[in-house]
């Protein structure tokens, strides 16, 4: 009873577990919301504490694509995927296969990509027991590393931001602040060098940071100097859950605008970011590269294309920042309110959506 009032706290649609005792595969899959089409989102292979942190995990991240594939304007639903284990000692190829196995039979109304944890190549094997799989390597037709995609999508709606605060698109001159020299970081990097932004740069792994400063002259601070620094910008590309009473109060900037996924680290951290002058691009608007990215593979990868969609992330920015000062709301509501909106207009339209959804599938995977 617990699970089924989980589920219809957030009206998820499935929750389905598959375990292979020959593997010993242990998998969850989050169905939340296929109104707008079929759901999509990544599998993420974790050392979960308990199986109830991985249902935990699995629905709130299924419910979050639901959200990011609506406010992005694809017509994809939201789910998500978890792998109970520790990917480095657990992950075998014959365990992939059995992932596999069951996605298929779930007939494509759940799509897998890779997460935290799988990547491409885990994808191909995957890809050998079913169609209903994106986020392939570029060798068989798929997008790739959807990080340069990502960052362009952050740099994008990092202008409708500073626009808005600054009314200047071009970054040139302002100082951004990247937490995380990763590959959404390091690319995000070369956007704002590009465009003649200064950049203050941090990462866990200083090696990492330095590779960012020596190609595009940033400046290096200790990770817990980052959230002081006096900048324009603060851009979390690392860790979640970063957003909190503490952090908050050190910021000096006037934009938080980042690829990282859940920043803030409760709803209320979002008002006081409100209250204290500092515009928050909502993370699942921002960051919704990734998932353009390896939408694109569904009809034929094509990279000018899926960039192309990547910077329209400007004009959901752009609408959630209106939404908000008309209702007099934060941003991050106002970014809720736009995904559901079009979600509820679609169920206007349900049967017509739904046609084109069975369609859409047929097309791919038959």
């Amino acid at each position: 009873m617990i699970i089924f009032q989980r589920m219809r706290e957030y009206d998820y649609e499935e929750l389905v577990f598959f375990q292979d005792r020959s593997t010993n595969l242990q998998a969850i899959v989050a169905i939340h919301n296929t109104t707008l089409g079929p759901a999509l989102g990544g599998c993420r292979f974790w050392h979960y504490t308990s199986e109830r942190a991985a249902i935990d995990d699995v629905l709130r991240l299924a419910r979050g694509m639901t959200y990011k594939a609506s406010v992005a304007g694809l017509n994809l639903g939201g789910g998500k995927s978890v792998i109970i284990g520790n990917p480095k000692t657990h992950k075998t190829e014959a365990l992939l296969h059995a992932f596999g196995r069951f996605i298929h039979t779930l007939k494509g109304r759940y799509i897998v990509a890779e997460d935290v944890g799988t990547d491409t190549a885990d994808m191909a094997i995957i890809h050998r027991e079913t169609r209903h799989v994106v986020g392939l390597q570029t060798a068989r037709s798929g997008s790739g590393d959807p990080s340069p995609v990502t960052a362009y999508g952050v740099l994008h709606g990092m202008k409708a931001c500073t626009k808005s605060v600054f009314n200047k698109t071009n970054l040139g001159g302002l100082t951004v602040a990247i937490q995380g020299a990763g590959h959404v970081g390091c690319n995000l990097a070369k956007y704002l060098a590009t465009e003649g932004a200064r950049i203050i740069i941090t990462d866990i792994y200083k090696k990492n940071a330095q590779q960012v400063v020596n190609e595009f002259g940033a400046e290096y601070v200790e990770p817990e100097k980052i959230y002081s620094a006096k900048c324009d910008v603060f851009s979390p590309c690392a860790l979640g859950g970063i957003l909190d009473d503490k952090n908050i109060r050190k910021l000096k900037c006037a934009i938080v605008a980042g690829s990282a996924n859940n920043q803030l680290k409760a709803d209320r951290h979002g008002d006081l970011l409100e209250q204290h002058g500092i515009l928050y691009a909502p993370d699942y608007v921002i960051n919704a590269g990734g998932l353009i990215n390896v939408a694109q593979e569904l009809r034929g990868y094509n990279r000018s294309h899926a960039l192309h969609k990547a910077a329209r992330i400007y004009n959901a920015i752009a609408r959630v920042i209106n939404i908000a000062r008309e209702e007099r709301i934060p941003t991050y509501v106002a970014a809720d309110r736009m995904a559901e909106r079009r979600i509820e207009r679609a169920k206007k339209t349900r049967t017509v959506h739904g046609a084109r959804s069975r369609a859409l599938v047929r097309q791919i995977y038959t």
